[in-house]
């Protein structure tokens, strides 16, 4: 395909998974600004593991990777603007999959059943550059999308299950003495 089709391509997405895929990264967004905030503030109970550098990394790449994500999914594709901000947001994923390596105090110090999005990372990303490249570009949208919808979004809910830590700073007493749940 030429770069002038690839530029003149539209939003191809469904109303349904576009509208879906809105409230869902708006949502997930929306909750972990509010943890952050509360944490930040000091209404969150105490998470003393979050001052590890995997944790930070994580989570400073993570959370822009949302909206990033969802804003690329949701406009026009192929021109410049999509490339960058796509190498971008692949970079951030890829930044986020290499620190959960490091994350392990859900597990006594084991990987948990969640390093399954780590390893879903390190495939889906090298296989949609590939993807790309080779000019499969319906190959690519759908490993993007599948891999937008399943590590990020379900992934990124999954930290919001009692006992994790974005759970505790949205909704955890900061009163109460908390185990160490990444």
């Amino acid at each position: 395909m030429t770069a002038l089709a690839l530029s003149r391509q539209k939003i191809d997405l469904p109303p349904s998974l576009r509208m879906g895929m809105i409230v869902a990264s708006s949502a997930l967004f929306a909750l972990c600004v509010y943890a952050f905030a509360r944490w930040a503030m000091g209404y969150a109970p105490p998470t003393p593991w979050v001052h590890d550098v995997a944790l930070t990394a994580h989570l400073t790449t993570v959370i822009p990777a949302i909206p990033l994500g969802a804003y690329l999914f949701l406009t026009k594709k192929g021109g410049t603007r999509h490339k960058l901000l796509g190498k971008v947001w692949l970079a951030l994923m890829m930044t986020t999959g290499i620190a959960t390596v490091f994350i392990r105090n859900v597990n006594h110090g084991q990987f948990s059943w969640l390093h399954i999005f780590t390893l879903v990372t390190f495939i889906a990303v090298p296989r949609a550059l590939i993807a790309i490249r080779a000019g499969k570009i319906d190959q690519h949208k759908r490993q993007l999308r599948n891999f937008f919808l399943g590590a990020l979004i379900i992934a990124g809910l999954t930290a919001f299950a009692p006992g994790r830590t974005m759970w505790q700073w949205a909704f955890g007493d900061p009163s109460a003495a908390q185990l160490s749940h990444g």
